[in-house]
């Protein structure tokens, strides 16, 4: 449904959203085109640059969208709209990240 909604509504691109460990909001845009992958569980995002997170070692991390979260923001510029799902943070082992 989302996927049709994203064609409908003219979404150009989304927003993965999650939180740091200070509790600052954080995302990760990609285009609209993206979703199979953002459903697959396989969009991911460097660790190492967000604040509390993990080494450069360690960093990459996948997002897990939560799809109750699907909304669509109430503007839209002259590349179409924008959406955000909000997302739970993995490790590379797909173990969630404490």
């Amino acid at each position: 449904e989302i996927k049709r909604i994203i064609e409908e509504e003219n979404v150009r691109f989304l927003r993965l959203m999650f939180t740091d460990i200070l509790g600052t909001i954080k995302n990760v845009e990609v285009p609209g085109s993206q979703m199979d992958k953002v459903l697959e569980n396989i969009m991911m995002c460097d660790g190492s640059s967000i604040e509390g997170f993990v080494r450069i070692e360690e960093s990459d991390k996948y997002l897990y969208p939560d799809l109750s979260t699907w909304m669509i923001f109430p503007w839209e510029s002259a590349h179409g709209k924008v959406a955000r799902l909000i997302c739970d943070i993995y490790n590379p082992d797909r173990t969630p990240f404490a």
